[in-house]
């Protein structure tokens, strides 16, 4: 071996023992040759291990906390919407319930069915709008339904979305509409029997049919095996 590539070699071994390495560029850097000992690493495997724990207890908690909070959100919901009910601000209402259209709770969704069938009933309110919030309201109703076959103002809210849809599908699908508009409100009857307003909206059903023109009950006749009818007996029956 050359002498000068010997020296060159021991040079770099006396920098190697010291520590430092110098490379092709002329540069110097540090080597750590520095090992953990077995307690420090068993110390921040601890630590490690805390934090860990921690972060899943507070992802729980977290988790926890989002529950009775959503079911918080919901009733404070209700209640806002209740109230704007009550003031008679149909816009105000429809436009915040609009905002829970999504919700998978039924007591929202026929609320919001409710909102969009008095919005079409105003006057101010656009020919098309108002049949597009008609649609509206039935899907909603029926949604909530869906959601919950136990809710008495769903049944409700979905007969009498029902029965307006009927006035823009013709004779046929109102007159075919009729038993499932009263089977809605006999079982919403049945879950509340203190419901005055579905009480009367039955009696009404019946009143309509009891004097039903000639003309159509030979149409419906035509129409269907069994058309719907009733007679005064069963107005005054379900009125009392």
């Amino acid at each position: 071996m050359a002498a000068g590539t010997r020296s060159t070699l021991l040079s770099w071994v006396r920098h190697l023992r010291r520590g430092r390495i110098t490379g092709l560029t002329g540069c110097s850097r540090s080597i750590s040759t520095h090992v953990p000992k077995k307690s420090a690493l068993l110390k921040n495997g601890l630590v490690w291990s805390s934090l860990s724990l921690l972060a899943i207890g507070s992802y729980s908690w977290k988790k926890r906390a989002a529950v009775v909070y959503a079911s918080i959100r919901v009733e404070d919901v209700k209640e806002q919407a209740d109230y704007l009910y009550g003031s008679g601000d149909t816009e105000k209402l429809h436009e915040f319930l609009s905002q829970y259209r999504q919700s998978n709770d039924a007591e929202v969704l026929w609320r919001l069915a409710r909102a969009s069938r008095d919005l079409a009933q105003l006057s101010k309110t656009a020919p098309n709008d108002k049949k597009k919030l008609v649609y509206e309201a039935r899907e909603l109703a029926q949604k909530a339904l869906e959601i919950n076959e136990s809710c008495s103002a769903a049944h409700k809210w979905y007969a009498i979305c029902l029965s307006d849809v009927g006035d823009y599908e013709g004779m046929k699908v109102k007159i075919g509409n009729a038993y499932i508009i009263r089977n809605h409100f006999q079982r919403a009857i049945e879950l509340n029997p203190k419901d005055a307003t579905t009480i009367h909206l039955i009696g009404v059903w019946c009143y309509m049919f009891a004097e039903l023109p000639w003309y159509q009950k030979k149409i419906a006749s035509a129409l269907f095996a069994t058309p719907p009818s009733s007679t005064f007996e069963e107005v005054n029956y379900e009125l009392c």
